[in-house]
């Protein structure tokens, strides 16, 4: 069982609950950083404490929805701690763990849909960073 933080936007509420569900029901524990309405919000009033509390390993990962996920990535990834990764097909969800260790997957609600991004929370969680080679590379992202 991972214990999941998970927020965004308006724009990626309905894919919030719907991932929610999807998290629950394969036993995880979810906590929900908002929004808790599909009425417009500003996203860094999320997203901060999420990418706070991942920055201070509270949590396992995080998933960020938006319109574009741009947003969402920008702000999580001003912690030294996080990698935040915007990904729009499965298999760059799996690269962002195996090569880039994220921990926090960036969905752009907007652009994909929701069996696309069932997929890529699936990939995201089940995938292992590879470590080797990629591991001197991020170690390297965070500034000093």
């Amino acid at each position: 069982m991972l214990k999941i933080a998970i927020g965004g936007d308006h724009a990626g509420f309905e894919y919030k609950k719907l991932l929610t569900s999807l998290l629950e029901e394969k036993g995880h524990s979810v906590k929900d950083f908002g929004p808790f309405s599909d009425a417009s919000v500003d996203y860094p009033d999320h997203v901060h404490p999420l990418a706070k509390a991942i920055n201070e390993k509270e949590f396992d990962f995080g998933i960020l929805i938006c319109g574009s996920g741009n947003g969402v990535a920008m702000t999580a990834n001003k912690y030294p701690q996080v990698r935040a990764a915007l990904c729009w097909l499965p298999e760059l969800a799996k690269l962002a763990r195996e090569h880039n260790n994220a921990n926090i997957l960036c969905i752009p609600a907007r652009f994909v849909s929701e069996e696309t991004a069932a997929e890529m929370v699936k990939l995201f969680l089940e995938t292992a960073f590879e470590g080797g080679r990629h591991a001197n590379r991020v170690n390297k992202i965070a500034c000093q």
